[in-house]
Protein backbone atom coordinates (compact mmCIF):
# COMPACT_ATOMS: atom_id res chain seq x y z
CA UNK A 1 0.00 0.00 0.00
CA UNK A 2 1.38 3.47 -1.23
CA UNK A 3 1.36 6.44 2.05
CA UNK A 4 0.23 8.96 -1.04
CA UNK A 5 -2.80 7.51 -2.86
CA UNK A 6 -5.08 9.20 -5.35
CA UNK A 7 -7.13 10.67 -2.55
CA UNK A 8 -4.17 12.08 -0.48
CA UNK A 9 -2.80 13.50 -3.43
CA UNK A 10 -5.99 14.94 -4.96
CA UNK A 11 -6.42 16.65 -0.98
CA UNK A 12 -2.49 17.91 -0.87
CA UNK A 13 -2.92 19.85 -4.62
CA UNK A 14 -6.43 20.86 -3.40
CA UNK A 15 -4.73 22.51 -0.05
CA UNK A 16 -1.94 23.91 -1.87
CA UNK A 17 -3.74 25.43 -4.57
CA UNK A 18 -5.63 27.42 -1.45
CA UNK A 19 -2.87 28.22 -0.03
CA UNK A 20 -2.51 26.48 3.36
CA UNK A 21 1.14 25.90 4.30
CA UNK A 22 2.85 22.89 4.62
CA UNK A 23 2.75 22.25 8.11
CA UNK A 24 -1.01 22.82 7.83
CA UNK A 25 -1.55 20.45 5.47
CA UNK A 26 0.15 17.65 7.24
CA UNK A 27 -2.15 18.35 10.28
CA UNK A 28 -5.45 17.92 8.03
CA UNK A 29 -3.93 14.92 6.36
CA UNK A 30 -2.89 13.47 9.50
CA UNK A 31 -0.36 10.92 9.37
CA UNK A 32 2.41 12.90 7.71
CA UNK A 33 4.99 15.31 8.23
CA UNK A 34 5.45 19.07 6.82
CA UNK A 35 8.49 17.73 5.22
CA UNK A 36 6.80 14.94 3.32
CA UNK A 37 4.03 17.40 2.30
CA UNK A 38 7.12 19.86 0.71
CA UNK A 39 8.76 16.50 -0.55
CA UNK A 40 5.58 15.56 -2.21
CA UNK A 41 4.41 18.64 -3.77
CA UNK A 42 7.98 19.07 -5.25
CA UNK A 43 7.39 15.65 -7.39
CA UNK A 44 3.88 16.64 -7.94
CA UNK A 45 5.43 19.73 -9.79
CA UNK A 46 2.97 22.19 -8.24
CA UNK A 47 3.07 25.38 -8.96
CA UNK A 48 5.06 27.69 -6.32
CA UNK A 49 3.34 29.35 -3.44
CA UNK A 50 0.03 31.73 -3.43
CA UNK A 51 0.77 35.05 -2.22
CA UNK A 52 0.22 35.13 1.45
CA UNK A 53 -3.01 35.72 2.17
CA UNK A 54 -1.98 39.06 4.43
CA UNK A 55 -1.50 42.59 2.96
CA UNK A 56 2.20 43.76 3.49
CA UNK A 57 1.06 46.57 5.97
CA UNK A 58 -0.19 44.04 8.20
CA UNK A 59 3.03 42.11 9.10
CA UNK A 60 4.11 42.25 12.56
CA UNK A 61 6.32 45.01 13.77
CA UNK A 62 8.88 43.84 15.70
CA UNK A 63 9.28 46.39 19.10
CA UNK A 64 12.81 47.01 19.43
CA UNK A 65 12.48 48.84 22.60
CA UNK A 66 12.82 52.31 21.15
CA UNK A 67 10.45 55.24 21.50
CA UNK A 68 8.20 56.28 18.83
CA UNK A 69 9.86 59.11 17.83
CA UNK A 70 12.87 57.21 17.35
CA UNK A 71 10.89 54.38 15.31
CA UNK A 72 10.59 56.75 12.65
CA UNK A 73 14.54 57.55 12.41
CA UNK A 74 15.13 54.95 9.31
CA UNK A 75 17.84 52.18 9.38
CA UNK A 76 19.64 54.21 6.63
CA UNK A 77 19.25 57.49 8.84
CA UNK A 78 20.73 55.54 12.32
CA UNK A 79 24.25 54.17 10.24
CA UNK A 80 24.42 57.97 8.69
CA UNK A 81 24.61 59.54 11.96
CA UNK A 82 27.15 57.00 13.16
CA UNK A 83 29.77 57.91 10.50
CA UNK A 84 29.36 60.96 10.94
CA UNK A 85 29.82 61.23 14.53
CA UNK A 86 34.23 60.91 14.11
CA UNK A 87 34.29 61.05 18.22
CA UNK A 88 35.32 57.56 19.30
CA UNK A 89 36.51 56.82 22.74
CA UNK A 90 39.45 55.19 23.26
CA UNK A 91 40.05 51.62 23.64
CA UNK A 92 39.68 49.85 26.88
CA UNK A 93 41.20 46.52 26.32
CA UNK A 94 39.79 43.64 28.35
CA UNK A 95 40.45 39.71 28.47
CA UNK A 96 37.92 37.20 28.19
CA UNK A 97 37.44 37.05 31.88
CA UNK A 98 36.66 40.44 32.32
CA UNK A 99 34.17 41.43 29.94
CA UNK A 100 30.81 42.43 31.13
CA UNK A 101 27.96 43.67 29.30
CA UNK A 102 29.50 46.94 29.41
CA UNK A 103 31.75 46.03 27.13
CA UNK A 104 32.54 46.18 23.45
CA UNK A 105 32.86 42.35 22.31
CA UNK A 106 34.81 42.90 19.12
CA UNK A 107 37.71 40.79 18.77
CA UNK A 108 41.29 41.56 18.56
CA UNK A 109 43.41 39.66 17.06
CA UNK A 110 43.34 35.65 17.00
CA UNK A 111 42.65 33.55 19.71
CA UNK A 112 45.37 31.66 19.70
CA UNK A 113 47.80 34.68 19.77
CA UNK A 114 49.19 35.59 23.32
CA UNK A 115 47.97 39.27 22.76
CA UNK A 116 44.30 38.47 22.37
CA UNK A 117 41.79 40.52 23.78
CA UNK A 118 38.49 42.17 23.20
CA UNK A 119 37.74 46.12 22.62
CA UNK A 120 35.97 47.01 25.71
CA UNK A 121 34.73 50.85 24.81
CA UNK A 122 31.34 51.21 25.79
CA UNK A 123 28.47 49.21 23.47
CA UNK A 124 25.58 51.14 21.96
CA UNK A 125 22.35 50.19 23.81
CA UNK A 126 21.03 46.81 22.16
CA UNK A 127 24.07 46.11 20.65
CA UNK A 128 27.39 43.52 21.42
CA UNK A 129 29.66 46.50 19.84
CA UNK A 130 30.61 50.14 20.42
CA UNK A 131 29.81 52.63 17.60
CA UNK A 132 33.08 52.25 16.04
CA UNK A 133 32.77 48.68 15.57
CA UNK A 134 29.20 48.40 14.56
CA UNK A 135 30.31 50.18 11.43
CA UNK A 136 33.16 47.13 10.80
CA UNK A 137 29.77 44.48 11.50
CA UNK A 138 26.72 46.06 10.29
CA UNK A 139 26.31 47.09 6.86
CA UNK A 140 23.59 49.54 5.22
CA UNK A 141 20.62 48.59 3.96
CA UNK A 142 20.60 50.00 0.56
CA UNK A 143 23.93 50.38 -0.53
CA UNK A 144 23.03 52.18 -3.64
CA UNK A 145 21.89 55.08 -1.82
CA UNK A 146 25.36 57.82 -0.95
CA UNK A 147 25.66 57.90 2.79
CA UNK A 148 28.00 60.64 3.17
CA UNK A 149 28.69 63.79 1.55
CA UNK A 150 32.20 63.61 0.37
CA UNK A 151 33.03 67.13 1.82
CA UNK A 152 32.73 66.24 4.87
CA UNK A 153 36.12 65.07 6.70
CA UNK A 154 35.55 61.38 7.35
CA UNK A 155 38.53 59.09 8.14
CA UNK A 156 39.54 56.52 5.86
CA UNK A 157 38.46 53.57 6.66
CA UNK A 158 34.85 54.62 6.67
CA UNK A 159 35.50 56.00 3.57
CA UNK A 160 36.56 52.43 2.32
CA UNK A 161 33.60 51.13 3.90
CA UNK A 162 31.10 53.31 1.84
CA UNK A 163 33.06 52.41 -1.71
CA UNK A 164 32.98 48.99 -1.33
CA UNK A 165 28.57 49.13 -0.44
CA UNK A 166 28.75 50.85 -4.07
Amino acid sequence: MSYWDETREAKLKELWEKGHTASQIAELLGGTTRNAVIGKAHRLKLAGRVQSKKPEKEKRQVDSGLSKEEKYISRRSRFKSLLLDKDFEPENPKKLEELTDNNCRWPMGHPDQENFYFCGRMPIEGFSYCKLHILYAFQPKNPKEELIDKEDDVPAFIEKKVKAAK
